[in-house]
C-alpha cells in the first residue's frame, strides 16, 4: 500500500475506525470476542470460558450487539451469540501478529 492510500481515509472511515477501536479497547469485550471467534456460544459458555461475572458478560454483549459486532440467536430460554463483523477478527489477528 503506498503512502497516499494510507492517508486518504474519509471522515466517515475515520469515524468507523474510531468506533471499532473503542469496541476493542475493553479487555472484557476482547475476552468475549476471543471466545466467540471459536464459534457460537451461549452466555453460560462465555462466562465459563472468560471467568467474567454474568452481569459484566451481559453488559458487554449488549454493547457488542448494539454496535453490530455480534448477533444473538434465541433458542428456548438460551441466547446464543456469534461474531457478525469479521473485521474485528482481522484487526485482532493482525495486531497480535505484529508482536511476534
Amino acid at each position: 500500500m503506498d503512502s497516499k492510500k494510507k492517508s486518504n481515509f474519509s471522515d466517515e472511515q475515520l469515524k468507523m475506525l474510531a468506533k471499532r477501536f473503542k469496541i476493542l479497547s475493553e479487555v472484557s469485550r476482547l475476552k468475549i470476542l476471543r471466545t466467540l471467534f471459536l464459534g457460537e456460544k451461549c452466555v453460560t459458555d462465555i462466562i465459563n470460558a472468560t471467568g467474567l461475572l454474568q452481569a459484566n458478560v451481559s453488559k458487554q454483549l449488549r454493547i457488542l450487539e448494539g454496535d453490530g459486532v455480534v448477533t444473538c440467536r434465541p433458542q428456548g430460554l438460551l441466547r446464543f451469540y456469534s461474531v457478525t463483523d469479521s473485521s474485528v477478527l482481522i484487526i485482532c489477528t493482525q495486531l497480535c501478529e505484529l508482536k511476534k
